[in-house]
């Protein structure tokens, strides 16, 4: 951590207030861009066991997620996969970038997050990505894990 963190939060000081050190700051995300008039929408995904998740797809706008238990395959374009356990967070730009993977990690238990997704208006909350499209970008994908 940095001894200037671009902002303080409420949970910094173990000496403060009780309100203050009954936070904890799970996520900091920035530079955020958020399109002008966007709307908020929250929602709660379960995955069973080894389901593979949403196919490629993108959102308008930022989004940032909470694993609440199990495990969450998650991949943005140029990233490489990674797995976030219960506990976990992850947040992605929105905009042009293809989120790849949001499939439960696990093959034996259920996954549960939180997504909270800001919607540009009129636009869908998630708009599929079609396989020409996947063909024309692959270059920017991230090299995939092997076996």
């Amino acid at each position: 951590m940095s001894e200037n963190p671009p902002h303080a939060h409420p949970g910094d000081d173990p000496d403060g207030p009780s309100w203050t050190r009954a936070v904890q700051v799970l996520q900091d995300a920035a530079p955020l861009t958020i399109p002008e008039g966007a709307s908020a929408m929250t929602i709660r995904v379960e995955w069973e066991p080894g389901d593979p998740g949403t196919p490629p797809h993108r959102h308008s706008g930022p989004a940032f997620g909470y694993v609440l238990r199990g495990a969450v395959r998650f991949e943005l374009e140029g990233e490489a996969e990674r797995i976030v356990e219960a506990g976990g967070t992850f947040w992605e730009p929105g905009g042009d970038v293809i989120h790849y993977q949001d499939g439960n990690a696990l093959a034996d238990t259920r996954t549960e997050f939180v997504v909270t997704m800001m919607c540009a208006p009129g636009k869908p909350m998630l708009e599929l990505v079609e396989a020409e499209e996947l063909r024309q970008r692959a270059r920017l994908r991230a090299p995939r894990p092997a076996g």
